[in-house]
């Protein structure tokens, strides 16, 4: 008889992992709690799925800020290029985008679940629908899992899928916590991590649904150090910021209770404040006979133009000709140093990924095995490890799903 490994989650690391066993002519079983696997998966990418970056492995390291280096072996036995081989032999065509983004070519999530799927079934992987209450040990082994219908199923190995807290609709709900914390191992504490912020500003709220594209922000801390920069898209909401540069920012946000962060807005980075002075004469030249208010259409979104003006402090009924050369300045220094004041994230269940989780001191990281439990294996967003936008957390996903459906 093949060993048997119960995967516990159908995610994407999950569905890595059992593939991989399965490949090895294992006896696999994985166990999904929804009616179907991948939910969180079609979400990613905005439905597109970008389930990697195109940069080094030192780049995927650096972009992982969170126990970075523990991944440094996952990486290496399953890389991105590793990756990106992989789904081209299932038949998917790839492409890489801006910031070394790397999506399907028919920019549609449901054909990487459809491979994965595939894998699932080319490998044997058997799918059980239902839901893990414990996982059952003998001493420092792991003999099974029990299901919440009573069902006791032995097996070799256990490897944890279940992902973190956040989206719980989708079935992550920090279950492989509980099940790490009974079998010994420790928790580092869970915070939302690529999540939208919440800001004290009211005027945001006046903004909500504009798109603000190629923009720049800076994320100053309470004693004005720079803790992070980017360029890129943003959103605004009823509650404040979200959007690509946003959910980046929120990583670098350490302690938020206790720390005052801003974030500084350069409305148009590609110009200096000399250069869009210039412009700004230009076209106050061309509208001289118009009100301020009136007189910003070709420079700023029509939903922006109210804000910027009542934030200026420019009556926005004097005419354009009027406007001193301070005002002018003034507006100038707005446009490139729009300042929003973070006041905290939003709920746990509204971020991207969970940041804490299974301790990685106690995680061997060359085979994902459990240093307190044999048998008993981690993958994916359980473990105490995130990574920016970009690719970066699917790339943890399938590389520690690898290592664990390898090594198990």
């Amino acid at each position: 008889m093949p060993r048997r490994v119960v995967v516990i989650g159908g995610g994407p690391s999950g569905m890595m992992a059992g593939g991989t066993a399965g490949s090895r002519g294992l006896d696999v079983l994985l166990i999904e709690k929804n009616n179907t696997l991948g939910k969180k998966l079609l979400l990613t990418g905005k439905g597109r799925c970008n389930f990697t970056n195109d940069t080094s492995l030192q780049g995927l390291i650096d972009n992982i800020p969170v126990n970075g280096r523990f991944l440094y072996s996952a990486f290496s036995k399953f890389s991105n290029k590793d990756l990106v081989k992989f789904f081209n032999n299932l038949g998917i065509k790839t492409k890489v985008e801006r910031g070394g983004r790397v999506f399907p070519e028919s920019d549609r999530a449901r054909d990487i679940l459809n491979a994965l799927e595939r894998y699932l079934r080319d490998n044997n992987v058997k799918i059980i629908r239902g839901e893990v209450k414990k996982i059952l040990k003998d001493n420092s082994r792991v003999l099974g899992v029990a299901l919440s219908d009573g069902r006791f199923i032995p097996s070799d190995s256990v490897i944890i899928a279940t992902g973190g807290l956040s989206y719980p609709k989708t079935g992550s709900t920090g279950d492989g916590y509980r099940f790490a914390e009974e079998l010994g191992h420790s928790i580092a504490p869970l915070k939302p991590s690529l999540v939208p912020l919440e800001v004290e500003e009211s005027w945001v709220s006046k903004l909500q649904g504009l798109t603000l594209k190629n923009v720049s922000i800076r994320v100053i801390n309470q004693s004005d150090r720079e803790v992070y920069s980017d360029l890129g898209d943003m959103l605004f909401t009823h509650f404040g910021v979200s959007g690509p540069i946003i959910l980046s920012a929120s990583s670098h946000m350490r302690d938020i209770d206790k720390n005052r962060y801003r974030i500084i807005i350069d409305l148009k980075p590609g110009l200096t404040e000399e250069k869009l002075d210039r412009r700004i004469q230009r076209d106050f030249t061309k509208y001289s006979r118009r009100l301020f208010a009136n007189s910003l259409g070709e420079l700023l979104p029509k939903s922006l133009i109210p804000v910027i003006v009542e934030l200026s402090g420019i009556p926005r009924d004097k005419y354009v000709n009027q406007i001193t050369r301070e005002e002018r300045k003034r507006l100038v220094r707005l446009l490139k140093n729009l300042l929003i004041t973070v006041s905290k994230f939003r709920p746990i269940e509204e971020a991207i990924v969970t940041s804490g989780g299974v301790n990685v001191s106690e995680i061997n990281p060359s085979t994902m095995e459990s240093k307190i439990v044999k048998g008993l294996f981690f993958a994916g967003e359980v473990i105490d490890v995130d990574g920016y936008t970009g690719g970066f957390n699917l790339q943890i996903a399938f590389s520690t799903g690898y290592v664990a459906g390898s090594s198990c």
